[in-house]
């Protein structure tokens, strides 16, 4: 079979084997072969909704090629052959890599193929809350920004342009929280990036930090201790009221009964 000739469908299609990873992280399709003999034939091929692209070829008697350089250069340095099993390594990955990875494998006169639908998903934008759990201490603004599933990532807390923190993750499908206490009212922004792509999310301290009112200074301005607070004047208040009811109807059944008592004199 040439090279470059898309192998027509036979005996010998296998299932589809779904693959789901993140911008920036590295994959690899598996042949599931533990070594290639000199007259095997593999072929990989990329198709997406318009677009069936051949993107590598071994065959062991004529060495190995590879056509990372296709479709404007969308695979240009990307693309990582192993000779030994036919691996495919897709390295620094983006959402233009999304689709469904053909693989032929030709032994003497019998064809193996499989299929991979690569799903790329796009580099979350971080998430900034407020420690509520800081509240009952002190009146200061700890913010919380975090991201979740993401692996080989850095996470990090810029005050303007200057570095304030940062933490990073190469494990899979982590979840990353940082904090950082919010002063001087300066500009605060938190960045997620990998060797690709970056997320910036601008911290937005109105809606974040509100200040504290009058009457729950001191509180951190938490929804749920505000809450209580509140529940506990109403209730003060409602005692207060029923303390004053209660004392005014004392006075005057006092009052009533001495004046009953002067009339019978």
């Amino acid at each position: 079979m040439p090279v470059g000739t898309a192998p027509t469908i036979g005996p010998g299609v296998f299932g589809v084997e779904s693959v789901s990873v993140m911008e920036g992280d590295s994959v690899t399709l598996h042949t599931d072969l533990t070594q290639i003999q000199d007259d095997d034939f593999i072929d990989w091929w990329f198709e997406s909704e318009s677009e069936h692209i051949h993107i590598a070829t071994i065959m062991r008697m004529f060495g190995v090629s590879t056509s990372d350089d296709v479709l404007g250069g969308r695979f240009r340095g990307r693309l990582h052959l192993n000779n030994q099993t036919g691996d495919l390594t897709i390295t620094d990955i983006t959402t233009e890599h999304t689709g469904l990875y053909q693989l032929n494998i030709i032994t003497g006169y019998e064809l193996t193929r499989n299929y991979f639908s690569v799903t790329v998903s796009a580099l979350p934008v971080p998430v900034i809350i407020r420690d509520s759990s800081q509240c009952s201490s002190s009146s200061k603004c700890v913010l919380v920004c975090s991201v979740e599933n993401v692996t080989q990532v850095t996470l990090s807390w810029y005050k303007g342009n200057s570095l304030l923190s940062s933490i990073s993750v190469s494990d899979l499908n982590r979840s990353l929280s940082l904090e950082v206490e919010y002063q001087d009212n300066n500009t605060y922004s938190c960045v997620i990036n990998n060797p690709i792509r970056n997320q910036t999310k601008h911290l937005n301290i109105t809606e974040v930090c509100q200040p504290c009112s009058d009457y729950i200074r001191g509180c951190g301005c938490g929804f749920t201790e505000a809450v209580i607070r509140l529940v506990i004047s109403g209730l003060v208040a409602m005692a207060t009221v029923a303390v004053l009811v209660y004392d005014i109807r004392s006075k005057s059944v006092g009052q009533k009964m001495r004046e009953q008592t002067s009339s019978l004199k």
